[in-house]
């Protein structure tokens, strides 16, 4: 059993209700739709006492896998409990045995929910478990999967939850918080969802009539990998990460992220990260009624002189001044031009 789930299920109180989660790792899984994953399970064992998240590695023949440059050990499919949700977590491309999409329609037959992240939904329709249900997948991923199972209904959405929540379907990146947020709201109600966006730092969760945007990457052309990392940045403005931490999380080294950003974007990841977080502070700066430092804070500057600072070699203003301006705007008489 992989180090995540609970040493004895004894441990927990009677009073809870356990409920394994298999992640199911295959070929080019992303670290970033993993790490999302997870941290949702372990932050709604945090807000609610009813059920006990348990979340589970598996893999087909179970061992060492790899997942964006980390190992992780994993359960083989013959070895595995029970589980009350399977999410299959892969890349383009990945092409499943048939002994593995024999696996997932007996759990299928047995009623377990089953999601798909990132390329996971092809799997779940190389099985035949969609049906006409309606999937979500990557962008890039769609046209050619609409071709290949034309019976299902595949959304450019950023997630999809059927009606009785048996299939789930998400991009990729950290689409997989959005998915968990949804999925774990309808079992524990909509104020459970709000919180634990907000425990997982989020400014708010995406809706499922929500469509992918087309990343700059991929606008112009770029690679799947810069698309991931814009992906990964925006999601973490309040606590930035280190480029290092970037490059690692989407499978490149340092040289060859900058080099994708200088190539497609014209600037080091670190500006084109720090021109995210300005943007956004000025968006609430203009439309929110939170103070300058709680804006600061929460685009991910330590302090109000290095908000302040930062913003006016952007803008040359300060946050005084933007809000100042939105003041001067409010009190004006309505067709005032001045």
């Amino acid at each position: 059993m992989n180090s995540l789930a609970p040493t004895a299920a004894e441990t927990e109180p009677s009073a809870t209700e356990l409920r394994r989660c298999g992640l199911l790792l295959l070929p080019g899984a992303s670290l970033l739709a993993l790490a999302g994953v997870l941290e949702s399970l372990q932050a709604v064992n945090e807000l609610q006492a009813d059920a006990r998240y348990v979340p589970e590695l598996g893999s087909p023949d179970g061992g060492s896998v790899s997942c964006g440059g980390l190992v992780f050990q994993t359960l083989a499919l013959a070895e595995s409990a029970a589980w009350y949700a399977i999410f299959v977590l892969c890349g383009e491309g990945a092409r499943p045995g048939s002994a593995l999409l024999a696996w997932l329609a007996r759990q299928a037959a047995a009623g377990v929910a089953l999601g798909g992240v990132d390329g996971g939904s092809a799997v779940l329709a190389e099985a035949g478990l969609l049906g006409a249900e309606r999937a979500t997948v990557n962008a890039h991923l769609a046209e050619a999967l609409q071709d290949e199972y034309p019976d299902v209904v595949w959304s450019g959405n950023v997630w999809e939850i059927n009606a009785d929540a048996s299939r789930l379907s998400c991009a990729g990146g950290s689409a997989s918080l959005d998915l968990m947020i949804a999925w774990l709201g309808r079992s524990h109600g909509e104020r459970l969802a709000q919180d634990l966006t907000l425990k997982l730092g989020l400014e708010r969760a995406r809706g499922r009539d929500e469509r992918q945007r087309r990343p700059v990457a991929e606008q112009r052309g770029g690679s799947p990998k810069l698309a991931e990392a814009l992906s990964l940045m925006e999601a973490n403005l309040a606590e930035p990460l280190p480029t290092e931490d970037v490059a690692r999380l989407v499978g490149v080294s340092r040289r060859q992220l900058e080099r994708l950003f200088k190539q497609h974007l014209d600037a080091l990841p670190s500006r084109y990260y720090l021109e995210l977080r300005l943007n956004r502070a000025r968006r609430l700066l203009q439309q929110s009624g939170q103070s300058i430092l709680q804006i600061g804070l929460s685009c991910g500057f330590s302090s109000g002189p290095h908000f302040s600072n930062a913003y006016k070699a952007h803008f040359d203003k300060t946050p005084r001044d933007e809000r100042s301006q939105r003041a001067i705007a409010w009190r004006r008489p309505a067709g005032d031009p001045s």
